[in-house]
């Protein structure tokens, strides 16, 4: 029994493609090297397994009937899918992942991120994929906090976490290499009451004050929090960039990185404060799965696009702008 499913093939959908374009039965059988009745019985097949007139036979041209368009219009996009399916499958034979995902502290550099993201699409072509534009591995970014980044890679959920904190021992099978060190600052804005403080300011006079905090984003891994005193009023936001946003609009205080706010710093629309606690500076790295780096393995377990990233972080210049290049613009255009 002809089904549906057995005359769809992607045959009969180039067919149906070459017919449309050629605007005849006969145009489409010279250039498929066939005769016109061996793509008429073809046709007929189709109509049958899929009860529609695919063609007007009123016309003396090959005119394609409302279901003819709708079939020819999913059949192109059906093809496209088979070719990308086969090239991705290529591209995983050459050794490129289909896709990678990298989980980065919110603490980071957005804009050294995204350029890292540019250089890797700048790739040139593989020969799996004549014609596409760098590897063709599909890049997943995610922002975490804290403890977030750590649990994206042990989960599974990222094959590259870049922000992780240094102060405890990767677990089995995971990699580990040093990113630097992030100072952090107290700050407020300008028209803040602690603005006006001489001394240090200690815990006592900051837990009259509301403090800035922004969430861990882990979800199993026990949360973690900093500088944070018990029973001290909190406004919890979800990313760097808002608790920024809340320090400047006076709404709290906090600690941040202070390449995140230097810029602000400078202008005068946060101030600096010195606070009796030992200043908070963090030591960050990036971590993965699989092999240390140069380790030679007779089957590699890195990927070509992760071994493209972490090279990308061994240099130090990559790693100081994650760390501080908080002050870049992105360009505005189009593609």
């Amino acid at each position: 029994m002809i089904t549906a499913r057995n005359v769809l093939t992607p045959e009969a959908l180039a067919m149906m493609d070459v017919i449309a374009r050629t605007g005849s039965f006969a145009a489409a059988a010279r250039e498929l090297g066939k005769v016109p009745s061996a793509l008429t019985y073809n046709v007929r097949q189709l109509e049958d397994a899929l009860d529609v007139l695919l063609f007007d036979r009123r016309s003396r041209q090959a005119k394609l009937t409302a279901a003819g368009e709708e079939l020819l219009n999913e059949g192109r996009r059906l093809l496209e899918q088979v070719d990308a399916v086969a090239n991705r499958v290529k591209r995983v034979g050459t050794g490129w992942e289909t896709q990678l995902t990298v989980a980065v502290d919110g603490a980071l550099s957005r804009v050294t991120v995204f350029e890292i993201c540019e250089a890797f699409y700048a790739l040139k072509a593989d020969s799996a994929d004549p014609g596409r534009s760098g590897p063709g591995t599909r890049l997943r970014l995610r922002t975490e906090i804290l403890a977030g980044t750590w649990e994206a890679l042990v989960s599974g959920q990222a094959d590259l976490a870049i922000g992780v904190g240094t102060d405890q021992l990767p677990p089995a099978g995971i990699q580990m290499q040093p990113l630097g060190v992030m100072p952090f600052v107290f700050a407020v804005a300008p028209h803040h009451p602690l603005a006006a403080a001489t001394q240090p300011i200690t815990d006592a006079e900051l837990m009259r004050h509301r403090a800035i905090a922004v969430a861990d984003s882990a979800q199993r891994l026990a949360p973690l929090t900093f500088n944070l005193l018990p029973g001290q009023d909190v406004l919890t936001v979800s990313t760097m960039p808002a608790k920024v946003e809340a320090l400047l609009r006076c709404m709290g205080c906090g600690f941040i990185p202070e390449p995140m706010v230097r810029e602000h710093l400078a202008a005068g629309h946060l101030v600096a404060k010195a606070v009796q606690r030992p200043p908070l500076n963090a030591s960050l790295g990036y971590a993965w799965r699989g092999e240390p780096i140069g380790k030679a393995s007779r089957k590699p377990q890195q990927g070509l696009a992760l071994r493209w990233w972490l090279n990308q972080l061994e240099s130090a210049a990559t790693r100081k702008a994650l760390l501080e290049r908080h002050s870049g613009r992105l360009p505005l255009g189009g593609c």
